[in-house]
């Protein structure tokens, strides 16, 4: 078999031997572990949630967990272990098998294995302080708020393997490019390598604050950090990462979904603007998260502001484009008139359900973006509980359900077993969407009427409890959504656990990616669309995005860097 350094084509054929094709295809093993320890750190995630849902329901349960040493401990915990490292492992995994699938390519799997320990490690380490109540800083970890080094470094650990995972899947494409020149890269390859390269583009924020700034700091070696210099980088990287997190969720949506349906992607071109977009907007908006920080020109922010509202067109594409390739799936079905085309969709199957209600759940999500971006809007909401409605309904739901429901075909895929039950795994998507649209609803609410964002209830003094008692109706529906997600976790995993524990069926077939077809290529029989043969090059939209960041940050940044105030660290819990 030829390879380059990190990959090279696959030319064994698809055997069936033991381990369910691992002779033809041992990144199976690999990929699974990610997948399986990215649904182990949610789980453990999850199941601290319902405390944060009863905290906002006035329900203190913290004070008799003797595990837990405060509300703020456990609600560091659930932010990592949710945001951090379930998601980072799943696109890792997912994101570097589609790709070698689609190109019949195989990874090199000392350097896959290698970023997979590595992140494993890193996350260990992370969790030792975590779990002694000495990193209680939340998961933006705002100086001067300080914890443990291991805390730092393992994160630093966790990012610099999902990097690793990057380089070698934009290098095993790139590999495929010079091997089919004039060849237009397929959809799932050209979607994932640019969601690498946004990722590239977008952590290096959290990279300079993590190891310059913050490791230093929390080791001694340096006396202080500044507050908005660090809360600065931490929202360069901050808000992209949820397209980090939602991208997948997107590749699943414009490229699998349609074959799942029973139909095909009804435009590839679209599909490929949407990710360069993509590339090219999602990162130079953090400024939109700083609105009430004074240490930042008020014409920066407007600018930011603009440009989030920018991030909506690749989404509403989105938007557009997945409902056609639905609608032209439901006719082929049989599907007729306006709106009764939706019930010829195969809302019995857990696969296609939870995403369809993921889409669903983005449509709230996205207006919800949009509000914060303002900076009218921003006055209102900010450090509110609307933030965290918000955050539930785009991560805890989009993509957290997106990634429920690809876990319900692609596991049956890398271990040769069948889903334990179809039925159960139906019930637990519509559970965990209403339990989030409950959630949401009450959050949302909750913000409006001036509930804190990340404050005890339980704790609060005289001056918040008529807000309290004003939010009765909107806190009590928050406690409510957490015993309804908690039902939602518990049939999700129990169908996993069951489905990985199972027997494998002696001769079973292997289950298929499903990469769609099209209705309209971007590429064929030597015929290239004009747009398509712009966005192939990915180089060059990459080096443009890296360009907008130098622009829309690196003056602001520079004056931060010259201008420091640096203060010491504090310990609050």
């Amino acid at each position: 078999m030829t390879s380059t350094p990190l990959g090279g084509p696959d030319t064994t054929p698809d055997v069936r031997g033991r381990g369910h094709g691992y002779a033809a295809h041992p990144h199976k093993k690999v990929t699974l572990y990610f997948l399986a320890t990215g649904l182990l750190a949610l789980l453990i995630g999850v199941l601290i949630g319902p405390l944060q849902a009863l905290n906002y329901a006035g329900v203190d349960v913290y004070s008799h967990l003797p595990f837990l040493k405060s509300y703020y401990q456990g609600l560091s915990l659930h932010g990592v272990l949710n945001a951090l490292v379930f998601t980072t492992f799943f696109i890792s995994g997912l994101l570097l098998y589609l790709p070698c699938r689609e190109l019949g390519v195989r990874p090199n799997l000392i350097v896959a294995w290698g970023a997979y320990w590595t992140m494993t490690v890193g996350t260990a380490l992370a969790a030792v302080p975590l779990l002694t109540n000495d990193a209680t800083v939340l998961y933006t970890f705002y100086p001067p708020l300080m914890g443990h080094p291991l805390f730092y470094i393992g994160a630093a650990m966790l990012v610099a393997a999902s990097l690793v995972v990057g380089i070698q899947t934009v290098t095993i494409w790139w590999g495929w490019k010079r091997r089919n020149p004039g060849r237009v890269t397929p959809i799932v390859t050209y979607m994932s390598v640019a969601t690498w390269m946004m990722w590239f583009v977008a952590s290096l924020g959290l990279v300079v604050e993590v190891l310059v700034f913050l490791i230093p700091w929390s080791l001694g070696i340096t006396k202080g950090v500044d507050p908005l210099l660090a809360r600065t980088l931490f929202w360069y990287t901050g808000h992209p990462i949820v397209y980090f997190w939602l991208l997948p969720a997107y590749v699943s949506w414009y490229a699998l979904v349609p074959r799942q349906m029973g139909g095909r992607i009804v435009s590839e071109p679209l599909a490929r603007l949407a990710f360069a977009l993509f590339l090219l907007i999602s990162t130079p908006v953090g400024f939109h998260h700083q609105y009430t920080d004074p240490g930042i020109p008020a014409l920066w922010k407007v600018v930011h502001m603009l440009l989030t509202f920018l991030v909506a067109v690749p989404s509403l594409l989105t938007a557009f484009s997945v409902a056609a390739s639905m609608e032209y799936a439901a006719r082929l079905r049989g599907g007729r008139g306006w709106i009764r085309w939706m019930g010829r969709l195969p809302w019995k199957d857990a696969i296609f359900t939870g995403q369809a209600l993921a889409m669903i759940s983005f449509i709230f999500g996205g207006a919800g973006g949009i509000a914060n971006a303002s900076m009218a809007i921003d006055a209102v909401v900010h450090n509110t509980a609307w933030i965290p409605g918000h955050f539930h309904i785009t991560v805890g739901t989009a993509t957290t359900l997106t990634f429920f429901a690809v876990s319900f075909w692609l596991l049956p895929h890398l271990t040769g077993k069948k889903l334990a039950s179809p039925r159960v795994a139906l019930w637990s998507v519509w559970f965990w969407f209403a339990g989030m649209m409950v959630f949401a609803l009450g959050m949302h609410w909750e913000g409006l009427l001036g509930i804190p964002r990340r404050a005890q209830i339980s704790a609060a003094g005289p001056e918040l409890q008529a807000v309290y008692h004003k939010a009765a109706v909107p806190m009590a529906l928050t406690g409510i959504s957490g015993m309804i997600l908690l039902v939602g976790a518990v049939l999700y995993f129990g169908v996993i656990f069951a489905t990985l524990l199972g027997r494998r069926e002696a001769g079973a077939q292997e289950v298929p990616v499903p990469f769609s077809e099209q209705v309209a290529a971007a590429g064929k029989d030597g015929r290239v669309h004009a747009m398509t043969r712009v966005l192939e090059n990915l180089w060059a939209l990459f080096f443009v995005a890296l360009a907008l960041v130098a622009v829309m940050y690196g003056p602001e940044l520079v004056a931060m860097l010259l201008n420091q105030h640096p203060v010491p660290g504090a310990r609050l819990w």
